[in-house]
């Protein structure tokens, strides 16, 4: 929880509570279903909540705003952020029932009035248009950009605000990925926003429509 704090500072007393309730809430959880590796929950804050919130410190989420985080797993970035945005609206998806369950699981126990969750394909979202896709380390650049353009609402980006579009936490050499996709996307160093060695080599990539 302090590298969060020494980060970010400007927090509920909710917010505090909700954050420091993660750890022992992802422990309980990873007793029952795996999703965190057993090495990462020691490093949780650093690891998944952090880099989660490498997000927020790039974007400012309107409130209002309604963002779909394209698989999730055990609630990354989106239980983060949801508790960071308490007043944007997140919906988490992922393909894997049992990760969902875990998902909701943790947004129950949080409070987390701004949370819901799907068991579902990315692709099998009809009807319902987004502001934002999150994503971390889900798939290639080329295949994230092509499942989040039929959700996304459309917009155009003006200068350097960004309001629709998709953004995504990536590492290692991400040169050919990028040449591959098609798109320009901003791109963000995390080791400059949060300089911990974990963060060497993984980014922020925004892409707007």
């Amino acid at each position: 929880m302090d590298i969060i704090l020494k980060y970010f500072s400007d927090f509920t007393a909710q917010q505090l509570e909700q954050f420091s309730a993660l750890k022992d809430l992802y422990q309980e959880w990873n007793e029952k279903i795996n999703v965190i590796s057993r090495k990462d929950i020691d490093a949780l804050y650093e690891k998944h909540v952090l880099h989660s919130l490498s997000i927020a410190a790039v974007h400012d989420f309107e409130p209002g705003t309604q963002v779909v985080d394209l698989g999730t797993g055990g609630g990354f970035p989106g239980i983060p952020l949801a508790i960071f945005f308490p007043e944007v609206q997140f919906h988490l998806v992922d393909s894997i029932g049992k990760k969902i369950k875990v998902v909701e699981g943790v947004a129950e126990s949080l409070g987390l009035k701004n949370v819901t969750a799907a068991h579902s394909r990315i692709e099998d979202i009809k009807n319902r248009k987004f502001d934002i896709v999150v994503s971390r380390a889900v798939a290639p650049l080329k295949d994230l950009w092509h499942w989040s353009k039929p959700l996304l609402k459309k917009s155009p980006v003006l200068g350097r605000e960004f309001k629709h579009g998709l953004i995504c936490l990536k590492g290692g050499d991400l040169a050919q990925e990028i040449s591959e996709s098609g798109v320009k996307p901003r791109r963000t160093a995390i080791h400059e926003l949060f300089p911990e060695a974990f963060f060497q080599d993984k980014y922020v990539l925004q892409v707007g429509i």
